[in-house]
């Protein structure tokens, strides 16, 4: 299972995702995830899914991966749906027992796994493509007037970064140390769900102190290294927008306009 977590892993490539602009990446993400839940039709969906279908091919990321990283999803997207299937009022389809399930509900409980699933690509998409150096420079950019009213805007957007270039270090730690004690003769799978969650507390321990280890180490190279924040920092790579981000900003714009009003142009042409 952890394994499947893909999160915060960066795939280096030169394809025209690869070399856009860190700032028109976030943005582009921002406006995709607004749009996605300004949606309410399915034809808006299907665009999503297509976008970022077409996103993913140009990028030479395998699909597989998107699908590794939903699989630890399958329970919250399950009893999302079904939350929504049971708890939703209007016309009924099928009722059993306590229960009631309408077709408000099977459509509502349909496009909020479809959301879930969207979100979830479109934010991987963006931590895919980009570096986490090029990361925290697009967030510092983005969060820079905040600098007038004394946010440390720097530290802020390097926190963040590191919490999550980390995050495929911890699991790998993590297996490793449910390897070792598995060795030991430890059962992590076997057991009602409650029994399985209670075998799995003598993992945070170890788990913590190499978490901690590991920040020290970092916030001793850093220091070896003279870092003392952003102020008067350079860069080896200065962030310039191109025409090519500009014409993704304007594309990507044009498509979430296009993913809300979906449903009324569908309404129109059919």
């Amino acid at each position: 299972m952890l394994k499947n977590i893909t999160l915060g892993q960066f795939f280096p490539g030169d394809s025209i995702i690869h070399r856009l602009d860190p700032r028109t990446k976030i943005l582009a993400v921002i406006m995709f995830v607004v749009a996605l839940f300004m949606s309410s039709s399915f034809w808006g969906y299907l665009i999503c899914f297509a976008f970022l279908a077409w996103c993913f091919r140009t990028a030479h990321i395998p699909f597989k991966m998107i699908l590794r990283s939903l699989k630890p999803l399958v329970i919250i997207l399950i009893f999302t749906g079904l939350l929504n299937m049971l708890y939703t009022p209007g016309d009924t389809l099928v009722r059993f027992w306590i229960f009631n399930i309408t077709k408000q509900g099977v459509k509502n409980a349909g496009f909020m796994m479809c959301r879930i699933i969207l979100l979830i690509s479109s934010t991987s998409m963006l931590t895919y493509t980009t570096s986490p150096i090029a990361l925290t420079d697009g967030i510092e950019r983005l969060l820079s007037p905040l600098k007038k009213v004394r946010v440390p805007v720097h530290e802020f957007a390097m926190m963040m970064t590191i919490a999550l270039r980390f995050i495929p270090t911890l699991i790998e730690e993590t297996d490793k140390i449910m390897s070792a004690q598995k060795a030991r003769g430890a059962d992590f799978e076997s057991g009602s769900l409650i029994q399985r969650a209670k075998a799995l507390v003598p993992l945070l321990v170890p788990l913590f102190v190499s978490a901690f280890r590991r920040a020290d180490e970092l916030a001793t190279a850093m220091e070896c290294r003279l870092y003392h924040g952003g102020e008067g920092r350079t860069r080896l790579n200065t962030l310039k927008m191109t025409g090519l981000d500009s014409g993704a900003l304007v594309f990507t714009v044009a498509l979430c306009a296009l993913v809300i009003k979906a449903g009324w142009i569908a309404g129109l042409l059919i």
